[in-house]
């Protein structure tokens, strides 16, 4: 059986001041049915651009696929119409995006965003429309949903409109929830809150969920497999439990060795928290025939800074983008 999401070899690319720069370069990856996968990596290795390249919204004039896949059953996403991409967008597939503030509108309430996706999708009239929402904001478990489905997006708090946002995703029952740093801005009660609601509704629904973050600690808890992300490529793939406990690649490592709670499952004594050194290199050095991890990691040779690491498959699924993957 083919899985629901098929990224074949996607190539994305941004105009810049520049010249064109490879945002994300020579992605593949699959999502099935029902599971929880997730993007990590630092700002600015490529995660939101892929989801916005699944979704259609790459900035126009800017942003294109240049090269690649996006098979959605089946279906070449790329080569879909502004038409056709109008009736799956918020239908067979939702996203979260980072900033609830900034991604409802001020003027029209909440009852109201939510009712607009079910009336353009499913066809609905006005009063059933608006009693579907009702029932949505119970979903997400606000408060009193009744009297809140008249508030406006400023009545609310972050965590309440982070809920609002996951209300609207999932009004249509997509097939696959893009989650963009669902828990941004928010504080540690909260953000674990919104992880649970997400984990009950992908089991309720069988709605498949790419999670994009940063926080490692998220993607354990979260996330059944994970990509990590780095200038564009794809640094490593697996099973969450098989990277965390045994990374293939040094980005991936310094990653781990970022949060104390998944380094204290490597090793019984109190770990001492490092940093991955360096910055993510600058768009203009994306798509150099080279390991563009080079210049921060501490095992760099001569052949990384000219070559660029072939993508070494393991038995347990594992697939790492190191020349020396084998050995870490």
């Amino acid at each position: 059986m083919s899985a629901l999401l098929e990224v074949e070899n996607l190539r994305v690319e941004i105009a810049t001041r520049d010249g064109v720069a490879p945002v994300i370069d020579d992605l593949s990856f699959t999502l099935d049915e029902g599971e929880t996968m997730s993007f990590v990596g630092e700002s600015g290795c490529g995660k939101s651009m892929t989801a916005l390249a699944i979704m259609g919204l790459l900035p126009e004039k800017v942003g294109r696929v240049a090269s690649g896949k996006i098979l959605f059953n089946a279906e070449d996403l790329t080569q879909a119409d502004d038409v056709r991409m109008r009736e799956i967008r918020g239908n067979d597939i939702s996203m979260i995006f980072q900033e609830p503030m900034t991604s409802l509108n001020p003027v029209y309430t909440i009852g109201e965003q939510i009712a607009e996706v079910l009336r353009r999708h499913q066809n609905l009239s006005t009063q059933q429309a608006w009693a579907k929402a009702t029932e949505l904001l119970d979903a997400v478990r606000i408060p009193n949903p009744k009297a809140r489905v008249n508030d406006y997006p400023h009545q609310m708090s972050g965590g309440q409109r982070q809920r609002v946002m996951i209300a609207i995703a999932l009004a249509c029952e997509p097939k696959i929830l893009i989650a963009d740093e669902p828990t941004t801005a928010l504080d540690v009660t909260v953000q674990a809150q919104i992880f649970d609601l997400l984990r009950d509704l992908g089991r309720d629904t069988g709605t498949a969920i790419i999670l994009i973050t940063h926080d490692m600690g998220a993607v354990a808890e979260m996330a059944e497999r994970m990509i990590v992300m780095y200038a564009g490529r794809k640094a490593e793939e697996g099973p969450v439990d098989q990277v965390i406990d045994h990374p293939r690649h040094p980005y991936t490592k310094g990653l781990i060795s970022c949060v104390p709670h998944l380094m204290a499952t490597l090793t019984d004594e109190r770990p001492e928290l490092t940093e991955v050194r360096g910055i993510v290199p600058s768009l203009k050095e994306f798509g150099r025939d080279a390991c563009l991890f080079a210049s921060r990691c501490d095992s760099v040779t001569d052949k990384c800074r000219t070559h660029r690491p072939e993508e070494v498959e393991f038995k347990n699924k594992q697939r790492s983008a190191c020349w020396f993957a084998e050995s870490i």
